[in-house]
């Protein structure tokens, strides 16, 4: 049930540029596609768990009919494991209040929402590359020789980028632009390679290519790991997602990974 019960929607910054990052995302992956009904927005991918999500577009959560319909149109995709996302205004990642249950389903991560205003002080890296958004994703999976990486599309609001060291990729990012602003996605460093500065250089240099192009402000969902880093380039929170997903799923279900933890995703 609610703890208090909402009486306006809540809509977070950057969560117009999220569905758009979604939307483009679904035209490289096969049979994905965005659905909008009257109480979510939905992320449908097959072919990539980690996407399949449902952010709650108005009030009442806790309504059976809202949890069902998610439920059914990931159902009817013959995708088991997917997550609602409730937003709020709270800005910490202490789950303590709104909401206590949702039928059918269970909390699971709660992601910071951070902002920032871009500005022309931000650098330009040597080492980092764009790159496909196929690759980008496997850099974060195992270390991928720069022979081998694509070229990426200069003249594209989605982009894939690495950070190359010792020759090799061994961070990645996606990033997407939508109007002025700039979403920031599934920032990852290989764990050898942590803790040496290449996720800040890797986010910094696309920072700096996307107001080149056009955009001023920048928006991202965090993890408590990434908090710091994102604080450290001028990032503040101004709400957060809180992920519901459905009893009786593992995990693994959501995560797509293979056996060596890698992410996988399948794009054109």
């Amino acid at each position: 049930m609610l703890s208090a019960q909402r009486t306006t929607p809540v809509t977070l910054a950057g969560q117009d540029t999220l569905v758009g990052f979604w939307q483009a995302l679904s035209r490289l992956s096969p049979d994905a596609r965005i659905v909008r009904a009257p109480a979510i927005t939905a992320a449908v991918f097959p072919a990539c768990a980690p996407l399949n999500n449902a952010i709650l577009t108005r009030p009442a959560p806790g309504d059976p009919d809202t949890v069902s319909a998610a439920a059914n149109l990931f159902a009817d995709a013959e995708i088991q494991g997917w997550a609602l996302w409730v937003p709020s205004h709270a800005t910490g990642l202490r789950v303590a209040d709104t909401l206590d249950e949702l039928p059918g389903l269970i909390r699971d991560t709660t992601t910071l929402v951070m902002t920032t205003t871009l500005k022309a002080s931000l650098r330009t890296h040597e080492g980092v590359v764009r790159t496909s958004i196929t690759a980008a994703a496997l850099a974060a999976g195992e270390p991928i020789p720069v022979g081998d990486l694509p070229e990426g599309d200069d003249h594209t609001e989605l982009s894939g980028w690495v950070k190359v060291s010792d020759g090799a990729a061994v961070a990645g990012a996606w990033s997407f632009r939508q109007g002025t602003d700039c979403g920031v996605y599934a920032v990852e460093t290989l764990p050898r390679w942590r803790r040496r500065g290449h996720a800040r250089i890797l986010v910094e240099h696309l920072l700096a290519d996307a107001y080149q192009q056009g955009a001023r402000t920048a928006t991202l969902q965090s993890t408590a790991m990434g908090q710091r880093l994102y604080s450290s380039l001028g990032f503040r929170p101004v709400g957060r997602y809180e992920e519901w997903v459905p009893h009786g799923v593992d995990r693994a279900d959501r995560a797509d990974d293979d056996e060596d933890g890698s992410f996988r995703c399948v794009f054109c």
